[in-house]
């Protein structure tokens, strides 16, 4: 199996720390780890196998206070990319009660820009066993990538993430 690159941001918090379980998880021999503020978008081009993991506030906060975060700066970049023969699987973390309405958005916005550069998109989840009312992330039924709750949820987190790698692996060989 060729190493994954696994991109993520912001750094610290919550994002991090689903990022450092799922790097465990795959196995360090088999990922490296890359914070997206820091690398070049042409890192991408080393692996065939991504996968990227973001946060999620409300559409309105999120333009509004954090008009320069991390993936704000990384997804231009990434717009321009070409990555046709590539396989993504993204996680998304979220908060189900206070954005209820705009739950991990940001895994659909992220999977709009990389679909749109040749990708196949893999590590699709059930909306099963998530409460929210509404999210940019849902298509057809599924989410497409693996949402996570680390406000209200973090007892989910590592058998989620379990139960998804176990889904996305086998798509990485």
């Amino acid at each position: 199996m060729s190493k994954i690159g696994l991109f993520y941001g912001p750094e610290g918090g919550n994002v991090e720390k689903v990022t450092r379980i799922i790097a465990e998880k795959i196995g360090a021999d088999k990922v490296d780890v890359y914070k997206v503020k820091d690398v070049e978008i042409d890192v991408l081009d080393r692996y065939q196998y991504l996968v990227m993991g973001l946060s999620t506030l409300g559409k309105h906060t999120w333009s509004a206070d954090h008009a320069h975060n991390d993936w704000d700066e990384f997804l231009p970049k990434l717009e321009k990319a070409d990555l046709k023969g590539k396989k993504l699987a993204i996680y998304g973390l979220g908060d189900h009660i206070a954005y209820a309405d705009h739950f991990v958005d940001s895994i659909g916005d992220l999977a709009e820009v990389a679909i749109a550069t040749g990708v196949e998109l893999v590590g699709k989840c059930s909306t099963e066993g998530y409460e929210f009312k509404e999210s940019r992330a849902v298509v057809d039924g599924e989410f497409l990538g693996l949402p996570l709750d680390e406000d209200f949820e973090s007892d989910l987190t590592v058998k989620r993430v379990n139960a998804w790698l176990k889904r996305v692996m086998p798509e990485f060989e």
